[in-house]
């Protein structure tokens, strides 16, 4: 017997009774985000590298240890996109959507990082992202996070979340503060947790969120990034605490808190959660308005955020959010036995799914006894159940059977329609 072939470790597959969830989070994001004026974007899972190192950073983590890349038969260098920022702003910039224009734009597909799979990171990962692009001023960072405030309102899931901001400034308050850090740090090098160590010469605003007790001692003691802020930026920052608080929208202010993307300037923000443990973000984004530059393009202010759609599947399950609404369930079962009862049984499930969209109608189908195809409708775990026999045919009515209490009528072919919708 040949060797069954597995799916590559930390790439998993989404099987028909986990599908339910999906839909029903990507249809509430697609409700939410259209609400708020933006179209869905889509763009190719493989790239040029060079888009990776310039947009993302080669001293990140990211393009220095986790991209998958290979070269083409050609001899070009892809990665398969381990983020969804870059490729929008190339995917756009491309088609001419971005210069002297103002674009509100989403998009939804699976990432790729060679990380150690855990529970709720993996190698293929699927995001959603919203950006938009050619506004420099802070109320439209404050539209993303109240629409992102939205959403979790509309997933049930305000009450177990919380937003975090801080601002990092410009790029040369950046470059000032990490002059100051770098050499702060290095006093206490030996201090310094092994990854924390190595980016002190890399991205040492990195060092910032380091979860290792020791550096996060030492860091007590360290520069403030507050301090080199300026003041743009904190008129800014202050504006976009005013917006907020204006639209009731609470959050704290963590002054620790920074993107790991080269990218990012002024304002960041993550979603944050108890409830799943070491992995607690479930949304970050930020104000990006030099990466459009960056890639070749012309200077443009962009802001946007990205979620993890398996963190957020885990945490309405993991909090049993997940409507019954929204799992798969079959209304309508129909049995028939004989062949005219199995041509009319095709015909009637026809006719219930063009007057009744919403219910899911499923037909055994391969023939069978009475017995098997009740045992299957009973699996099936549909409200009500259609038998169609050769007497129902020839009587032109069928048998309906609601299964929680075993009631059972008879209706004609033509009334079952409507019958059904007001049970």
């Amino acid at each position: 017997m040949a060797r069954k072939i597995q799916a590559i470790r930390g790439m998993n597959d989404i099987l028909p009774d986990q599908s339910s969830v999906w839909l029903y989070l990507e249809k509430t994001v697609a409700d939410v985000v259209k609400s708020y004026g933006y179209q869905q974007i889509r763009f190719p899972i493989v790239e040029n590298t060079d888009l990776f190192k310039r947009g993302v950073g080669e001293t990140t983590d990211i393009v220095e240890k986790e991209m998958y890349t290979f070269d083409d038969r050609n001899g070009e260098s892809l990665t398969l996109r381990p983020e969804g920022t870059a490729s929008c702003v190339r995917a756009a910039d491309q088609a001419g959507l971005l210069f002297n224009q103002v674009q509100r734009l989403w998009y939804a597909g699976p990432m790729f990082r060679y990380e150690r799979p855990q529970k709720g990171r993996y190698r293929q990962f699927h995001q959603i992202g919203v950006e938009s692009f050619g506004m420099a001023s802070a109320d439209i960072d404050a539209e993303l996070i109240v629409l992102s405030a939205k959403l979790w309102k509309q997933l049930g899931l305000i009450e177990h979340v919380e937003l975090q901001l801080n601002t990092i400034g410009l790029a040369s308050e950046r470059e000032t503060f990490k002059a100051s850090l770098v050499e702060y740090l290095t006093e206490f090098k030996d201090l310094l947790d092994e990854d924390s160590q190595r980016r002190l010469t890399t991205n040492p605003l990195r060092i910032l969120d380091s979860k290792d007790a020791k550096t996060q001692e030492v860091l007590k003691n360290a520069p403030c990034l507050d301090d080199f802020i300026g003041e743009e930026s904190k008129a800014h920052f202050d504006r976009l605490q005013a917006i907020l608080t204006a639209n009731n929208v609470p959050y704290v202010i963590n002054n620790s808190l920074v993107r790991g993307l080269d990218y990012y300037g002024k304002t960041v923000f993550e979603w944050v959660t108890t409830h799943l443990g070491a992995q607690a973000t479930i949304c970050a984004g930020g104000r990006y308005d030099g990466l459009v530059e960056q890639l070749g393009g012309k200077a443009t202010p962009a802001v946007g955020f990205a979620m993890g759609v398996e963190r957020l599947i885990l945490l309405l399950e993991t909090l049993d959010l997940v409507p019954e609404k929204a799992k798969y369930q079959t209304d309508v079962f129909v049995i028939s036995l004989g062949e005219e009862a199995e041509l009319a049984s095709t015909v009637l499930a026809e006719q219930i799914r063009d007057v009744s969209p919403e219910l899911v109608v499923q037909r055994h189908c391969g023939g069978g006894n009475f017995k098997n195809q009740m045992k299957k409708a009973d699996r099936s775990g549909a409200a009500v159940t259609i038998i169609i026999g050769q007497d129902e045919v020839d009587q032109g009515i069928c048998q309906v059977k609601q299964m929680q209490t075993g009631e059972q009528a008879s209706c004609s072919f033509g009334e079952l329609p409507s019958y059904l919708a007001s049970l």
